[in-house]
């Protein structure tokens, strides 16, 4: 039986893609998306697999490069810059982690913020600050996704924002901030993370600790997005699960996001919609042209 409590990634995921399919279906020739992988990185095998997925589910031709793990880091920035003024190149994916020579940061500087479908150029983030949202972050862009899907009206809306990383949790909360909400921003010298938490009408938590937040923690109807991933050992082997106590939590909350079948599915699919909403600035600017 149906959990309605829980909000379901994969059918908002379902319902994007859809949007971006109807966008590609009688486009011809459009341009590519552009993975790059450097050396061996199996922790990235699962994200690519199903970046293909999403991207053959939307009509979006999909190339993965696998670059070796001795390519410099001017090699690296220079085949970028190359894609950057490659007209079938549509958008360009770094997929995490590198190796420890590369700085993750200057080729994501490198990479056009009109190709940046995943968000990550510090331009791209920067913009959040004047409430150009369209081409964010895809795991932030993801979690404002999952509270529309609550229902609840955005403008005046008290979020708690509970973790504060550059790719995350600010560009989360500025987007939330742009969407009319009200947003309290905890970290680690935060003195009393609950004290905030509790008082919330949603609650987003992206920090890496596994079942940090339960059930003292969230104000009764509230929604909870958890943004967290985190591996740990059960008596039947390992398990995923998020940084909220979903069993507890969802005795509490109105709406919760599961870890996994929450986030992680609508992160693939705002990547896609990144990559449509690129093709439309790249036609505007003169890039491509309309068919």
């Amino acid at each position: 039986m149906k959990d309605n409590r829980l909000i379901d990634g994969v059918v908002v995921k379902k319902r994007i893609i859809e949007e971006v399919a109807r966008y590609t279906a009688d486009k011809k020739d459009m341009p590519r998306l552009v993975s790059i992988l450097v050396g061996d990185t199996p922790e990235a095998d699962v994200y690519v697999r199903n970046q293909v997925r999403g991207a053959e589910q939307a009509g979006l031709p999909f190339d993965q490069l696998n670059w070796p793990s001795d390519i410099t880091q001017n090699e690296c920035k220079q085949r970028i810059l190359e894609m950057n003024d490659d007209p079938t190149v549509l958008g360009v994916i770094l997929q995490r982690p590198l190796p420890a020579h590369i700085n993750v940061r200057s080729l994501q500087s490198a990479i056009h913020p009109l190709k940046d479908v995943e968000g990550m150029n510090p331009a791209s983030i920067g913009n959040i600050v004047y409430s150009d949202i369209a081409l964010a972050p895809c795991t932030a862009a993801a979690s404002v996704e999952l509270v529309k899907e609550t229902g609840l009206p955005l403008q005046g809306l008290e979020v708690v924002m509970i973790g504060h990383s550059e790719i995350v949790g600010k560009p989360a909360a500025m987007m939330l901030m742009a969407e009319g909400c009200t947003v309290t921003v905890c970290h680690h010298m935060t003195r009393s993370v609950a004290m905030h938490s509790r008082r919330a009408d949603v609650v987003v938590v992206a920090v890496g600790k596994a079942h940090m937040i339960g059930p003292d923690m969230v104000k009764p109807g509230a929604a909870v997005i958890d943004i967290g991933i985190n591996q740990i050992e059960t008596e039947t082997g390992p398990k995923i699960v998020g940084d909220v106590d979903t069993e507890a939590v969802k005795e509490v909350a109105s709406w919760i996001s599961p870890v996994p079948g929450g986030v992680g599915p609508v992160t693939v699919a705002i990547l896609m919609r990144n990559a449509m909403i690129a093709h439309q600035r790249q036609l505007s600017a003169g890039w491509l042209v309309a068919e």
